[in-house]
């Protein structure tokens, strides 16, 4: 616990009050950034930055030349440092009681700046580990001359205080039977789907992806005929390449993609898609040759009713009836069914699309009927999607007469 000051302890709400140094110490660990106050000149200042805690010290980012830093040298910096986490909106039938559920802590102190360099550089190590564990590792470490250029104060946790509020509406007895609509909606920071910079063709680190249950995991699988990698951005040269064809795009979901920029598009939504826990992408190579030919997805993931569809597959004109096609489908059944445990496998696709209907029934999947307007084509209109299945107790039966079917088809050469 943190011992209460005269300066710590509220003159209201002291419900909502705490001293508990663990509470206080994930509420900073969670934060990315701060408020930093402090007077200047017998002017007060409030300047949002960085932080990061090691231990009990609560460490701040800043620039040489701020005016903070620069008043910090000597005796230190007498500042007040608080952080916020907004936690969610609370409507109640009356105006005056709407809130807000949140976690805060205030700590109060003299912030000194910190001039040794074996200290700075494990703050800024600890700083970029926050962001993501193992990224220190990963990157260049700061130069000498960047040290220099980099300012940070230390702030000790004495005098700190966490404030909370949690649960639901509260209000006067005599407004619970008023009409409009209350409670809570909750509010949480999620990190979106990370842009790689220009030029950047290494893979997306571990420590920028959502964890995922096996379901949602792109793990690489491998036949005879193709191989199956995460979809990369990397890969839209190689698949526009292989995919630009209108016979390829005529009954999918999107319009064919004019060059490589737009097939980057096409990969950024799937991954997005991905990153939200709705698809699970995948390149088709060539087993022979190594050349990227198509994509194909998992979408529907349902873990908990053990269902996946297989879909958003292209793939480019010169590998149809190849075997390719054949063999992705047989190894993601295979891993829907054998390693994850899935009941049922879905697939969907235009009324219109015959030939697509035809290589799903070759699969041994069975047609359970039409889902009418289902969805918008690209050109506007609307269509009829036929849905087919094929349950866990029809994969040994369709496993063995796929199986015979690609060893009736040579690999590509």
């Amino acid at each position: 616990m943190y011992p209460p000051t005269a300066r710590t302890t509220p003159n209201r709400s002291r419900d909502k009050m705490s001293y508990d140094r663990a509470a206080a110490h994930a509420v900073l660990d969670e934060a990315y950034d701060c408020a930093l106050s402090f007077t200047v000149d017998g002017q007060p200042r409030v300047l949002p930055t960085l932080h990061v805690r090691i231990g009990d010290t609560l460490y701040l980012h800043g620039s040489t030349g701020s005016r903070p830093l620069l008043a910090a040298r000597g005796d230190g910096l007498p500042v007040c440092v608080a952080v916020t986490l907004l936690d969610g909106l609370v409507y109640a039938r009356s105006q005056f009681h709407h809130s807000a559920n949140y976690r805060s802590v205030v700590a109060l102190g003299t912030a000194r700046l910190v001039t040794d360099e074996q200290e700075k550089f494990a703050m800024l190590t600890a700083l970029v580990e926050k962001v993501g564990a193992g990224r220190s590792t990963d990157t260049r470490p700061p130069s000498r001359r960047e040290l220099a250029e980099t300012a940070v104060l230390a702030l000790p946790l004495r005098e700190v205080s966490v404030r909370a509020r949690t649960g639901g509406v509260r209000e006067d007895e005599a407004d619970l039977q008023l009409p409009p609509w209350a409670g809570v909606v909750p509010l949480r920071l999620t990190a979106g789907q990370p842009e790689p910079d220009a030029g950047v063709t290494a893979p997306l680190p571990a420590y920028l992806r959502t964890p995922r249950t096996p379901w949602h995991e792109p793990v690489s699988l491998h036949g005879e005929h193709v191989r199956l990698e995460p979809l990369e951005l990397a890969h839209a040269e190689e698949l526009h390449s292989a995919t630009a064809d209108p016979d390829v795009w005529r009954h999918l979901w999107t319009a064919l993609p004019t060059d490589s920029a737009q097939t980057v598009e096409v990969i950024t939504t799937a991954l997005a898609a991905q990153h939200n826990g709705e698809r699970v992408s995948w390149v088709q190579r060539c087993a022979t040759t190594g050349a990227v030919v198509g994509s194909t997805s998992y979408y529907e993931i349902d873990p908990q009713r053990r269902s996946v569809g297989i879909g958003y597959t292209f793939l480019g004109r010169p590998w149809w009836r190849t075997g390719i096609n054949t063999e992705a489908k047989l190894l993601l059944l295979g891993r829907a069914f054998d390693d994850l445990g899935a009941v049922r496998v879905v697939w969907h696709t235009d009324i219109r699309n015959v030939r697509s209907q035809a290589a799903i029934e070759r699969l041994g999947a069975t047609r359970e009927g039409v889902l009418r307007m289902h969805r918008q084509r690209p050109d506007g209109s609307w269509r009829d999607t036929v849905q087919y299945a094929m349950t866990v107790d029809e994969w040994p039966n369709a496993q063995v007469r796929l199986r015979e079917m690609l060893r009736r088809t040579a690999p590509v050469a």
